[in-house]
């Protein structure tokens, strides 16, 4: 019996850039950046005053007002996100058997703005103020949740939390889900929306971010000589997962297929990759093999790229011990430098932007790439700075997470 085939039929996003695909897409491919000034909150006393903050956001838009009142920050966003993915994809699910559609949605941190708004509560006056919502507005499986419940889907449903490599995990746990025939229609990404007061204060406190408070949108330069961290962003992506049967029948419009995915873990450290890559190219190995592509046969490589030294040096070496000589003809860039890091919700958006890719014929830049690193590789192709014209059959999504975690996507042109 032949395994079963998986194909991506919807697409949302809820981002810096934009709040739908198309014009994320449009605005990577143009290099601006989607980074500025935080306006949510006070950040006079802290010493990274940026981010990839959403402005405006309108939970209205997809669900009722008092509906919204009762989600956190992520769980609106993963809400809009899936909202536009299921539209998108132009699933009627009063059609479908509920049982045979699921919902997994990933997220590294969950509803820390909530949880922070309760202890306030709680301090300030007592236990009796804090919210009978709490627990349901915090919890990281919120998300998939609200959604399922919003569509009346029944199938497997649950929370992936692997830090950055969340998104990923999400879409790779949900694919192996339909492989394996337990569902048809997978409702599938990853949400995040830490750019809190405790949020970003963690990570100034860890030393990770960049403060280049002078110039917010040139602050994200993954593989540059000249990064001085990353860049803490909030947003979502969803895609639609279908059985490729599934989606013929009921003439679906087939963006891509999801060949192949792989997950390991460094076993090294709770923040820092092994130096040598070797977890994150073992992923990519696994992930070939499980799509029976050889890595020749890869055109484009979305980089989990933060622009921290020790993911970028480290991201590089893996691609060099996986495609050999191969690494210098296939195209590597890195979103972030646009999008900044969306932590749990990277790997998601990610995913659509190599959808994209393969679609449209035109890879992204990674932004900033002004003064390229030589510990990366002076000679593997970054894409600097403009986007890039390119028929793209196989492309790559990287993510690799705090505890070690390493995942990949593999997507292929239908």
């Amino acid at each position: 019996m032949s395994r079963r085939r998986v194909v991506v039929t919807g697409l949302g996003c809820v981002t810096a850039l934009g709040e739908s695909v198309d014009e994320v897409f449009a605005a990577l491919c143009e290099g601006k950046s989607g980074i500025s000034n935080i306006e949510s909150f006070d950040v006079s006393q802290y010493p990274v005053k940026f981010g990839g903050e959403i402005k405006n956001f309108d939970v209205t838009k997809y669900v009722d007002q008092r509906e919204g009142k009762r989600m956190d920050r992520f769980t609106q966003f993963a809400v809009g996100a899936a909202s536009q993915a299921v539209n998108d994809s132009g699933l009627d699910f009063s059609k479908e058997e509920p049982f045979r559609v699921g919902v997994i949605i990933g997220t590294g941190i969950g509803g820390i703005s909530e949880i922070e708004e309760q202890h306030i509560r709680l301090l300030k006056g007592g236990p009796k103020k804090v919210s009978p919502f709490c627990v349901p507005r915090l919890m990281s499986n919120a998300a998939s949740g609200n959604i399922a419940i919003r569509y009346g889907l029944q199938g497997p449903n649950y929370s992936v939390a692997s830090a950055c490599a969340s998104g990923s995990h999400a879409i790779g746990e949900a694919f192996c889900n339909i492989v394996a025939g337990q569902s048809d229609v997978m409702i599938t990404g990853g949400s995040e929306a830490a750019l809190t007061p405790v949020g970003l204060a963690s990570f100034c406190a860890a030393r990770s971010l960049s403060k280049r408070n002078e110039n917010p949108q040139a602050a994200s330069r993954p593989f540059d000589k000249d990064r001085d961290g990353f860049v803490l962003s909030e947003g979502a992506g969803v895609v639609i997962l279908e059985e490729e049967g599934h989606a013929k029948k009921r003439g679906a419009n087939i963006y891509a297929e999801l060949v192949g995915y792989a997950a390991t873990d460094d076993g090294y450290h709770i923040t820092a990759p092994l130096p040598d890559g070797a977890g994150a190219a073992k992923t990519m190995e696994m992930a070939l093999s499980d799509g029976g592509i050889a890595p020749e046969k890869t055109d484009y490589i979305n980089a989990h790229g933060t622009g921290t030294e020790l993911n970028d040096i480290a991201e590089s070496a893996a691609i060099k011990a996986v495609f050999g000589e191969h690494a210098y003809k296939l195209a590597v860039s890195s979103t972030k430098s646009c999008l900044g890091h969306l932590l749990g919700a990277a790997g998601a958006v990610e995913l659509i932007v190599c959808v994209k890719v393969i679609n449209d014929s035109v890879i992204p830049p990674t932004a900033n790439l002004e003064n390229p690193d030589e510990r990366c590789d002076l000679k593997m192709d970054y894409v600097p700075l403009k986007a890039r014209q390119a028929k793209v059959n196989v492309a790559l999504s990287n993510s690799l997470g705090f505890g070690g975690h390493n995942a990949c996507l593999v997507v292929g042109k239908r």
